[in-house]
């Protein structure tokens, strides 16, 4: 087996070309769109005034219909990729233009869209922290010295600006709701967690079930309230359009404040936009409650894999 090669980034001065840009490509986007845009706005390291940044040009987009997007946004050169760890985030590239660009689309207040606004106005109105930002990446791709290109491996670089941006995001006071599917391992070291503390330990064994990190079926998401992770989810996908939920929570910290709610709530909303049509649960005598608040109701698992539920638990359903 050959090792697949590091992908290699590059950073370079800020270009005052890169907002001009922005505006032309701004123009052709929004006559592409038409009345389904709500919102479009530059954003990344290319959108703040004296920045070193990748030479790519991040754009946000809020959309009244998302899906109804993806074919206009080919017509004007943008590949579609995929939504890769933000449910209801539909991410496009355009390599063909004079600076290649990135497209984040999300539905109408999409908390991910919020984070994405709030780094970027905080770095704008506070140059002591921009230039922060900017040694850190200088640091990471090899050149702390001075703004010559550099180059470095991706997923470093990656890695270590998602806690710079987690800390700038605190000080900005930002408090949204994001779901995110996890990649960092921040959010699998706190998927882990949840599991083992609030299931496993009470029967005094070890998650069994790690296996299912691996697996495309099984979903694992986290709940965020601001930059802390307050909830987690195991989802799994099953033949016909179903689902079950194996494991949803919210941390004791945080309860009572209506998160679980909102956690199924975007978890339903999300499986339903990827064409699930059914979601199961086994529920326990404690958790019914809160499945019949959201209209679940009484409902045979019919599980694929043939797991037996417990005795003690109901399994409950509902149709999206």
């Amino acid at each position: 087996m050959t090792n697949k090669p590091i992908q290699q980034i590059e950073v370079l001065p800020y270009n005052p070309e890169w907002p001009n840009q922005y505006e032309i490509e701004a123009t052709k986007i929004k006559e592409a769109l038409g009345s389904n845009l709500i919102e479009i706005h530059h954003v990344g390291s290319t959108s703040i005034p004296g920045l070193a940044a990748k030479p790519i040009l991040d754009i946000l987009l809020t959309l009244h219909d998302t899906k109804f997007a993806i074919k206009a946004l080919e017509l004007i050169g943008f590949e579609f990729r995929s939504e890769y760890n933000v449910p209801f985030r539909l991410f496009f590239r355009n390599d063909e233009v004079k600076i290649p660009i990135k497209l984040h689309s999300f539905p109408a207040q999409h908390g991910h869209a919020e984070l994405m606004l709030c780094f970027r106005n905080y770095l704008r109105n506070h140059p002591d922290i921009m230039n922060e930002y900017q040694n850190l990446k200088l640091n990471l791709v090899g050149d702390d010295s001075s703004f010559e290109r550099g180059l470095g491996g991706f997923l470093n670089y990656t890695l270590r600006k998602n806690d710079f941006i987690k800390s700038v995001l605190k000080k900005a006071g930002f408090h949204g709701i994001v779901m995110n599917l996890c990649l960092h391992e921040s959010e699998w070291t706190s998927a882990k967690n949840f599991r083992q503390k609030y299931f496993f330990d009470k029967i005094l064994i070890k998650d069994p079930y790690e296996w299912t990190f691996d697996r495309p079926d099984h979903k694992h998401l986290v709940l965020y309230s601001g930059v802390r992770i307050v909830g987690y989810a195991h989802v799994q996908l099953w033949p016909e359009s179903r689902s079950i939920i194996r494991i949803i929570v919210i941390d004791e910290s945080t309860r009572n404040l209506g998160l679980g709610s909102q956690f199924l709530q975007l978890i339903e909303k999300w499986l339903k936009s990827t064409g699930v049509k059914t979601i199961h649960a086994d529920s326990n005598k404690q958790a019914l409650s809160f499945y019949k608040h959201h209209e679940y109701r009484e409902m045979p698992l019919n599980d694929p894999d043939g797991y037996e539920s417990d005795p003690e638990d109901i399994s409950v359903g509902k149709s999206l």
